[in-house]
């Protein structure tokens, strides 16, 4: 049991993880009133610009801004990080005509970001700021000025960087999100951006790459005696046999559900046929679909087998979640 003294610093603690929280929330609600014309003119630019976008900052700014550079290339828009004390010496040049800066500067005024407004005008190429500070050298030299201010820091000293720079992330994001549903782009187009780790492998893998194919398929059907199902099931070990027609049409499924409801009602197995136990409403997917699809079926419907099944609902294949972890989805 903690002591007076620990309880009270305990509480102090959240007190003021909570103060925090509560200030960053007001500085995100206050930018919902700035998002109009200015902001649509920042994604005209976007769109418009035919090079890449070219995101700096420095210090913590500098720490967003790669954040921005990252989530604007992986939704749609070409886009890196130039550090601004770098560009002086020789990286200025990655900034192309064909391209558009994003500063962030809070204060408007980074010597550094302010060195590359020269070379940027020569070049003709948009300036897009994110400050804090309208009035500021940065804010007046934009082609379009995104207002980011906020009332106070989370810090209680109102020093460090913290309101301000959530701020200016999630305008960032917001940036990055209206211009992805502008560019219609995909969860295809997003997967490609994607190939590797597990994210990659929920947006590229189909249902056809991990399924089971042929002979490994368990299928029965409807006349065929539950004592031969039930070796079938086991034999091909996915947890469920699929009863088809002659036509190889999905008619049904017998899971180890439907095993025990057979049991319970004191079945015969060596008397009855698949048609007497079989559920005949199942959940199917088709090959094209994304495995991550197949994930959310069994999630939602609390199964963990579904067969595959083509347009005209031929059996073509099944899995299970075991299929399905192998293949990295889950």
């Amino acid at each position: 049991m903690d002591s007076p003294a620990q309880a009270r610093a305990a509480e102090a603690l959240v007190a003021a993880a909570r103060r925090a929280l509560a200030i960053e929330s007001r500085a995100l609600e206050a930018l919902q009133a700035r998002i109009g014309d200015t902001f649509v003119a920042a994604c005209r630019l976007c769109l418009d610009c035919s090079g890449r976008v070219v995101v700096t900052g420095m210090g913590k700014s500098g720490h967003v801004a790669r954040k921005i550079a990252a989530t604007l290339a992986s939704t749609g828009t070409p886009a890196f990080f130039l550090h601004p004390a770098e560009a002086s010496h020789g990286d200025i040049g990655m900034i192309t005509r064909h391209d558009l800066l994003l500063a962030l500067s809070y204060s408007g005024e980074t010597p550094e970001i302010l060195m590359l407004l020269p070379h940027v005008a020569r070049l003709g190429v948009p300036l897009v700021a994110m400050t804090g500070r309208r009035e500021s050298t940065l804010a007046r030299d934009a082609t379009v000025h995104l207002d980011v201010a906020v009332p106070e820091e989370a810090c209680p000293l109102n020093l460090a960087p913290t309101a301000s720079t959530t701020a200016s992330l999630a305008m960032g994001d917001a940036l990055a999100v209206a211009l992805l549903e502008a560019r219609g782009f995909t969860a295809e187009d997003f997967a490609r951006s994607h190939p590797g780790g597990s994210l990659g492998r929920r947006l590229l893998l189909h249902v056809e790459d991990v399924m089971r194919r042929g002979e490994d398929v368990p299928r029965v059907r409807t006349d065929t005696p539950l004592a031969q199902g039930l070796v079938e099931m086991s034999r091909k070990g996915l947890g469920m046999t699929v009863v088809v027609g002659d036509d190889s049409r999905v008619l049904g499924v017998f899971t180890d559900g439907d095993l025990r409801r057979a049991l319970d009602a004191r079945i015969d197995v060596h008397a009855a046929s698949m048609q007497d136990v079989m559920t005949r409403r199942c959940r199917s997917i088709g090959p094209r679909e994304l495995a991550a699809e197949a994930v959310h079926v069994m999630e939602t419907h609390r199964i963990t087998a579904l067969p595959v099944v083509d347009a005209a609902g031929v059996l073509v294949g099944a899995l299970n979640v075991h299929d399905l972890l192998r293949a990295g989805v889950v």
